[in-house]
């Protein structure tokens, strides 16, 4: 890789992403741009597949904005993994981290999740506590005699 490379700080981004999954805690595996179908079946080439609390996730960091025709291509090759049988079923999760959100309207057979951070990730799946409503105090003075 060359000095001035831009895939330096895309290689930085994931080192952070692993970071951070340390800190997380339960990480088992995590690999760095795998490749599963050469670029010219149509194969995917996530930046990240991890297992995450005993579940699979391809994980795509993206520093800049993709254009909705670069995210279908992307997504695409996902589903020509996916149909290929080459990974296990269930088939892994699709993690886009990204300061830019989305706009997926394809359905996929596969699940598709967006997030800023992987720790935000986590966060948005833990279930929110409902506000409990607030009951009023009785008015008025009480008064207790012996």
């Amino acid at each position: 890789m060359k000095r001035n490379s831009q895939k330096i700080n895309h290689f930085l981004a994931i080192l952070g992403v692993y970071r951070e999954l340390r800190k997380l805690g339960q990480l088992t595996v995590f690999n760095v741009e795998p490749k599963y179908l050469p670029k010219s079946q149509g194969g995917a080439e996530p930046d990240i597949f991890l297992q995450y609390r005993n579940t699979n996730f391809f994980c795509e960091v993206q520093r800049t904005l993709y254009s909705p025709k670069q995210l279908n291509e992307k997504l695409a090759r996902y589903l020509t993994l996916y149909n290929s049988g080459v990974m296990s079923d269930p088939f892994p999760h699709v993690l886009i981290l990204s300061a830019d959100r989305y706009n997926i309207e394809s359905e996929y057979p596969f699940r598709i999740f967006q997030s800023t951070s992987f720790t935000d990730f986590v966060q948005s799946l833990k279930p929110q506590q409902k506000a409990q409503p607030v009951q009023p105090l009785e008015s008025g003075i009480r008064i207790v005699l012996q």
